[in-house]
């Protein structure tokens, strides 16, 4: 004993400082080793020595960990993994009372017997420990060390009035888990702590606890053993726990461990009881308080000396019992019912021949069962590993599928905590040396997965039992400190990195799923932080480009993807007001910063779209007539029906309408428009603005660009179709300047006696020959419809050459063979048959359905006796309408001219026009008069007879001119 040091035994209740006490101790040797009962502690006190001493000196060893630098000076373990007889100066064992704990006290009594250190030996622990320590070791010195703060009794609470900086005890997973559940509802969140919990996990949820992210802690009674946390009320929601064998109520001295990590150094600390805890009685609340318990009489413990010659004669050593009076047999553990159940297999007996078998089996026996699946899942496992390192080594290719299978991050947190239970069994594996190859690849693979797992594991626990966000936002809150918004391009809002909601613009739209006070919080929290950014971001709106921003078919406003306004109704059509949409929390500032940006962005838009409309409005050299329709056009936004302005157009004279033209107004036979307006930009425009300035709740969409004809639907006003730039005929509404090419085409035909849809009419529209037909008939039109044999063109025969050479198949002897007997029955079968359609004109009721007069054009008189071609008024030259009839007129094209530039029959004051047929029939009258086929009405017509100039025609100089060319 003298040569080993002397042993002292440092004991005394919680926050006496006794594990601070050891390490400074271990410190002020040369070499050292301190075991803690916990893997989670011995990580704790590594990181700390590393600080104090670096990395190089300090080795951590546990049954899943090995970091073991070559110069290590000072080992920190678990009491398990504590090496033996390295010869260090100074040894310690933390937590001595586990002596007397039926699972794990044989190896803590091992320890207390057995381990010295050369200088200085040290035990830390409870009191109750020193008549056990001074009969075991003669000579031990004590230090008692009494607690830093108070601890009093506070009686029974329910956890929605427990006080902050509070921790609740279980003593399940499943009461862990319904306690923080509750609390989460109730409190915000909570931290958990467990002991199955891998260390990188613990300090995680630790870390969650201590820098005030939540305020409470929910942990089994893993927290008693040497976590040093900020804790002001221990709660116990039981007194009683599974030991792994029988439910038993908590010893007195295990409630003072628990119940002593309330206070912190020299703050007092208070513990109660809550749920369906009973209260503590007087003595036992005295007890804890006054840290005075009844003395540990009996520790457990198992031989050491152990025989491998043959199983049995290992299990008999296990089972040894003993004399001392201090000491009882532990009952039997894992390891040793493990061994017993792999011995008895007869596949493995025949192996276990020799004491390195029987060895080796207890090495592989003492695998803790960290999945705690029970007896033939684990046993079946060691013996798998068993057969392998009695072979050699684990197979690499085995070890890394089994590893692979268990390398997942998805599911819930019993998912993950068994496959992190899985991972600590490989780990364990890797540890030993000669089990694998490559030791320390595996090593850091293990430990990686695990780390992986434990993150995984950390973040299942924060997402179900903490509402991060709120237990962030109110610790800044009520730190007074300022909080950091962040926007990120999905416009999603997070505060201090918590996500609180999104940013639609400059509106702010709350998280839906915040509820209560946490809402309040969020809100409090982001319009906090969230001043700032409504004042960047209204600068960096104001100095964005107009490509930017666009309007919808509805009115609204926007900027990107986010509303950030809408129009509204100005005093006139094409001056709407704008209305930003902004919270009331950015400021009036920021709104009307807004405001402008937008009311510059849609008038610049107006602006560019209908510059040829405003430059018709403020054209001060229209006068008169023409100035009054220009304002008829600009109240239209460009676009005016014929049949609405007719009288309008009647009244003015050439002049009026050539300053009209200028402008790039066009006079069609339907309406009256400007060609540039017709576009998709434009279109889309006007309709926004008309229904602002009708009032409309729900505005018509502007049809798809590109398209000729679109669906005449019978519920949509036609004044609908005409500000989208189409007029209605039929089934289908077409594109009036589709329809003014079409009435050209239209023009050229003899409507009385009917005429065929030509091919270009078809291409025009972009119609089937039925369609067209529909289509006609919208327009006034009557179509019939017919059948004929379609006409085939002969091929003429080939010209014979003579002098071509003869084929050697055709000669005298072997003549040309005559026509072959199909070609006979080809012209001898039924003719194909094509359907066609002839139209002619249909006049409405005068009243009815009138269409448009061509420009100038006067009422319409008797019918003209003389020739009739019989088309509509105004597509016949030099003639009067028939009485009670109307077509539709318009401008005629001249000279490649955009169709609608020169109006036919616009002809100055006295002027007369050409009519070939002036008293007499034309030529298709004639020989339908005289009995000839009604075919003969699409022939053309004989050359028009020379008439005589009229000396009043402005245009006589040219047109005698032209005679003499």
């Amino acid at each position: 004993m003298a040569l080993q040091g002397r042993v002292t035994a440092v004991l005394g209740p919680t926050n006496t400082g006794k594990t601070h006490y050891a390490i400074e101790r271990m410190l002020g040797h040369r070499t050292g080793v301190i075991g803690f009962p916990l893997r989670l502690l011995a990580r704790e006190v590594y990181d700390r020595i590393v600080k104090a001493r670096g990395p190089s000196v300090v080795a951590l060893v546990t049954g899943e960990e090995r970091i073991v630098p070559e110069r290590t000076q000072y080992w920190v373990c678990t009491v398990e993994a504590m090496p033996q007889e390295i010869g260090a100066d100074f040894v310690a064992v933390d937590e001595i009372q586990l002596c007397g704990d039926p699972e794990r006290g044989h190896v803590f009594t091992d320890r207390l017997l057995r381990a010295r250190g050369l200088v200085e030996t040290m035990f830390l622990g409870s009191d109750s420990m020193r008549p056990a320590i001074a009969a075991l070791i003669p000579g031990a010195q004590f230090v008692r060390r009494d607690r830093f703060s108070t601890l009093t009794y506070t009686g029974s609470k329910k956890i929605s009035r427990m006080p902050a900086r509070s921790a609740i005890v279980g003593f399940s997973v499943d009461d862990v888990y319904a306690i923080a559940e509750l609390i989460r509802r109730q409190k915000g969140g909570c931290a958990v702590v467990m002991g199955a919990l891998s260390p990188r996990t613990r300090n995680a949820q630790v870390a969650l606890y201590q820098n005030g992210d939540v305020d409470f802690l929910v942990a089994t009674d893993a927290i008693g053993m040497g976590l040093n946390l900020d804790i002001k009320h221990v709660a116990f929601s039981g007194t009683h726990k599974f030991d792994g064998r029988r439910m038993r109520p908590l010893f007195p001295h295990e409630l003072a461990q628990i119940a002593g990590r309330a206070g912190r150094h020299m703050e007092p600390g208070t513990f109660g009881v809550t749920g369906e805890a009973s209260p503590l009685d007087e003595d036992l609340v005295e007890a804890i308080e006054e840290h005075r318990f009844a003395p540990v009489r009996k520790l457990m413990w198992r031989n050491d000396h152990l025989d491998f010659g043959t199983p049995e004669r290992l299990i008999a050593s296990l089972e040894a019992p003993t004399q001392n009076e201090w000491l009882l047999r532990t009952r039997e553990s894992d390891d040793l019912m493990a061994l017993k159940a792999l011995s008895d297999m007869p596949e493995l007996r025949d192996r276990l021949r020799n004491p390195q078998a029987v060895r080796l089996l207890w090495d592989v026996c003492r695998i803790p069962d960290f999945r705690s699946n029970g007896g033939a899942d684990h046993v079946h496992l060691l013996q798998r590993l068993f057969g392998f390192l009695q072979d050699g080594r684990i197979p690499t290719d085995w070890l890394a599928k089994a590893i692979a299978r268990i390398d997942r991050a998805d599911g819930d947190i019993d998912a993950i905590s068994k496959r992190l239970a899985y991972i600590r069994t490989w780990t364990y594996v890797a540890q030993r040396k000669g089990w694998v190859e490559d030791e320390t690849h595996w090593r850091d693979e293990t430990r990686a997965v695990e780390d992986r797992l434990s993150d995984a594991l950390h973040a299942r626990l924060t997402q179900r039992f903490v509402d991060r966000r709120t237990s962030v936002l109110m610790r800044r809150l009520k730190q007074k400190e300022s909080l950091v918004a962040e926007v990120n391009d999905k416009g999603e809002v997070t505060v201090e990195g918590e996500f609180v909601g999104r940013l639609e613009g400059f509106r702010f739209r709350q998280d839906p799923a915040a509820t209560g006070e946490e809402a309040k919080v969020m809100r409090q929290a982001a319009v906090q932080a969230l001043r700032p950014e409504f004042h960047l971001r209204a600068d960096k709106f104001y100095n964005a480009p107009d490509t930017e921003m666009d309007f919808t078919e509805q009115g609204g406003l926007m900027w990107g993807g986010s509303a950030v306004g809408k129009l509204v109704a100005g005093s006139e059509a094409m001056k709407p007001q704008v209305e930003a949409f902004v919270d009331e929390e950015a400021g009036h500032d920021v709104a009307e910063k807004v405001r402008r940006r937008l009311q510059h962005f849609i008038d610049r838009k107006i602006a560019a779209q209908f510059e040829p409309l405003l430059n018709l409005g403020r054209d001060e050299n229209l006068q008169g007539l023409a100035r009054g329709f220009a304002f008829r056009l600009v109240e239209g936004l460009g676009i005016v029906t014929r049949e609405s302005v007719a009288d309008d157009v009647k009244a003015l004279d050439q002049e009026a309408r050539s300053s009209l033209r200028k402008h790039g107004v066009r006079f069609g036979q339907y309406t009256v428009f400007l060609p540039l307006l017709l576009k998709p930009a434009p279109t889309r425009l006007r309709l926004v603005l008309w229904s602002l300035a009708k009032g409309l709740q729900e505005f018509p969409e502007s049809p798809p660009p590109g398209l000729v004809t679109i669906p005449n639907i019978p519920d949509v006003p036609k004044d609908h179709y005409t500000l989208a730039g189409y007029r209605p005929a039929g089934s289908r509404a077409i594109r009036i300047d589709m329809l003014e090419r079409l009435a050209d085409l239209l023009r050229a035909k003899d409507s009385r006696a009917g005429f065929e849809a030509a091919p270009e009419m078809l291409s025009i529209t972009g119609m089937t020959l039925e369609q067209f037909a529909d289509l006609m008939g919208g327009l006034g039109y009557k179509g019939e419809k017919g059948e004929r044999a379609k006409v085939r063109h002969a091929v003429a025969p080939a010209a014979t050459d003579s002098t071509a050479p003869i084929p050697e198949e055709v000669s005298v002897l072997a003549p040309a063979p005559d026509a072959e007997p199909a070609a006979e029955a080809e012209a001898e079968a039924a003719p194909e048959m094509e359907v066609f359609y002839t139209f002619t004109w249909a006049p409405r009721a005068r009243n009815e359905g009138r269409g448009p007069r061509r420009e100038g054009q006067a009422p319409r008189g008797p019918r003209r006796e003389g020739g009739d071609t019989g088309q509509p008024r105004g597509d016949r030259p030099n003639r009067g309408p028939r009485e009670g009839e109307q077509a539709p007129r318009g401008d005629r094209p001249e000279g490649g001219k955009p169709r609608g530039d020169r109006p036919r029959g616009d002809r100055p004051e006295g002027g007369k026009r050409d009519d070939h047929r002036k008293g007499g029939k034309s030529d298709h009258r004639r020989d339908k008069d005289q009995g000839g086929n009604k075919a003969k009405s699409y022939e053309a017509r004989p050359p028009k007879a020379d008439k005589p100039i009229d000396p009043d025609n402005p245009f006589a100089a040219l047109l005698a001119l032209k005679g003499k060319v």
